[in-house]
């Protein structure tokens, strides 16, 4: 069974146990393994002997929806469908042609639910579209929480800083052991049979043809064409072989190369996290079991440290408490914060004090969003960075902070900064609009870090950053010189702006 934190009713409305299917609404964990919400789903659909049926839909008018995010999307969506299918599970794939298209068809799935299911998502429109889903059903609305190892419901205070969830981390580990896992695989042994869609569902909201939209047919949306797919491919499939790619290539060396420029050891895991092709649980479960790792392997004398506590080799210890700590952080953060967790006035006291102190300062550089945005900058690092963002949808992980740092000190304002840092990475980035995301972003505005002294003009006591210092530590000429070409040959579309 799924634990019973992770599980909250959206509405009062009743299950109805008459009709004739369980519907699973797939919204943000988009996958059919290690999916609390999927195992939910089917727990429920068994205990009421009524058959599964499982809806995943892509609006077209969500804020920087485009040709990149919805290709990713489609290719999730078509492994989901040959899984389910492939176990026995009724599946409807929709993608909506125009804004507003999909109205209606999550309603005319569920009037014939005993049961409607679907997933928490801290951030973005997902709270808001949930909340509106379980005011309009007539049937129960429960969503379930699969986003993280630990239950969000767990968070009851604000953790101010890696050190401080990272002891409470510890400590509930130390209590109750690694917390209850999803199953790896909830589809084996599906016996319910198949779902009846209904015929007007058919007519009015066709099944996509996910193929097609791969193959071109993203050109007829309505979506931002300026922002083009990428190569990488998304979906489980992909994402499960990039796991296994990471741990057989590039984990052991994590500790001392994530952070090198070219050929580093980093990930690449944040998109398929973001979109939930892959859940905390298959990563962090994969990374610690091939590490041979126990219970009892953890050392209490390290409790709150960032390294030495799981009792695992330093590779693994780093890893896990990026993939554990820091985005646990991000997470709760959205969870307990809904409302300002991207504001400027949500930022810590301290930060947003010395931030409106600096705010007149005069700036060396100023740049507006445009500029920006075409990587038209003074600074060949930075240019860099946001070349590979403009072409991957990613951008190395060390040179994200640096990125955000030089935004801050270009921008006409503090708060301007942060919304050019929002709509940057939001439109461009394959995790953009994540709860990772917009810890990483306020981070270099001051969350979840602390004042560092001198204080300087702009910045204050915010923590510095700058390409020279970047360039010291690491060797920043072969990603430079990458980045800086590809700019001289795709300028024309690198210079599309919002």
């Amino acid at each position: 069974m799924v634990p019973v934190e992770r599980v909250r009713a959206v509405n009062t409305a009743p299950v109805r146990p008459e009709r004739g299917h369980v519907l699973y609404w797939m919204i943000s964990a988009r996958r059919t393994r290690h999916s609390f919400g999927l195992q939910h789903a089917l727990a429920r659909a068994r205990e009421l002997g009524r058959p599964l049926l499982v809806l995943e839909a892509l609006r077209v008018g969500y804020r920087w929806a485009s040709d990149r995010h919805h290709a990713f999307v489609i290719d999730g969506m078509a492994d989901n469908a040959a899984r389910l299918a492939a176990h026995g599970v009724t599946s409807w794939a929709y993608v909506e042609p125009g804004p507003g298209a999909g109205r209606g068809l999550l309603e005319a799935l569920a009037a014939d639910a005993c049961l409607v299911v679907t997933d928490t998502y801290p951030t973005f429109f997902l709270p808001r579209m949930v909340r509106s889903a379980g005011a309009r059903l007539d049937v129960r609305l429960e969503e379930v929480d699969g986003n993280g190892i630990i239950p969000l419901a767990w968070h009851q205070r604000d953790a101010t800083a890696a050190h401080s969830l990272r002891r409470a981390l510890h400590k509930r580990v130390l209590a109750d052991g690694w917390p209850e896992v999803p199953e790896a695989d909830p589809l084996v042994g599906y016996d319910l049979g198949p779902a009846t869609v209904p015929s007007g569902v058919s007519a009015r909201w066709p099944a996509a043809d996910l193929r097609a939209l791969r193959a071109g047919g993203l050109a007829s949306l309505p979506i931002d064409h300026g922002v083009p797919a990428v190569d990488l491919e998304g979906g489980a499939v992909a994402g499960e072989a990039l796991l296994r790619d990471f741990l057989d290539h590039r984990l052991s060396r994590y500790a001392d190369d994530r952070n090198t420029l070219e050929e580093g050891a980093a990930s690449g895991l944040s998109p398929y996290l973001h979109w939930g092709h892959l859940g905390a649980h298959e990563v962090l479960g994969t990374v610690l079991d091939e590490a041979g790792w126990t219970d009892d392997r953890v050392d209490p004398r390290h409790v709150g440290k960032r390294a030495g506590f799981w009792g695992v080799d330093a590779a693994v210890e780093s890893f896990v408490d990026e993939a554990l700590v820091w985005r646990e952080l991000g997470f709760a953060w959205c969870s307990r914060h809904p409302d300002d967790h991207e504001a400027f006035d949500g930022l810590p006291d301290w930060a947003r004090q010395t931030l409106e102190l600096h705010a007149d300062d005069p700036r060396s550089h100023r740049y507006d969003r445009g500029t920006l945005e075409r990587a038209l900058t003074h600074d060949p690092l930075w240019n860099a960075a946001q070349a590979e963002l403009l072409a991957t949808g990613r951008m190395h992980n060390y040179l994200r902070m640096l990125w955000g740092k030089h935004v801050l000190a270009w921008s006409a304002s503090p708060r301007e900064a942060l919304a050019t840092l929002f709509e940057l990475n939001n439109r461009w980035a394959l995790d953009g609009r994540d709860p990772n995301s917009m810890t990483g972003i306020t981070w270099c505005l001051g969350r979840f870090d602390r004042a560092w002294g001198p204080e300087r003009p702009v910045f204050g006591t915010i923590r510095y950053m700058t390409s020279a210092s970047t360039a010291r530590k690491l060797d920043v000429k072969p990603y430079v010189s990458r980045w800086t070409r590809w700019l001289t040959e795709h300028r024309p579309a690198a210079e599309v702006v919002a």
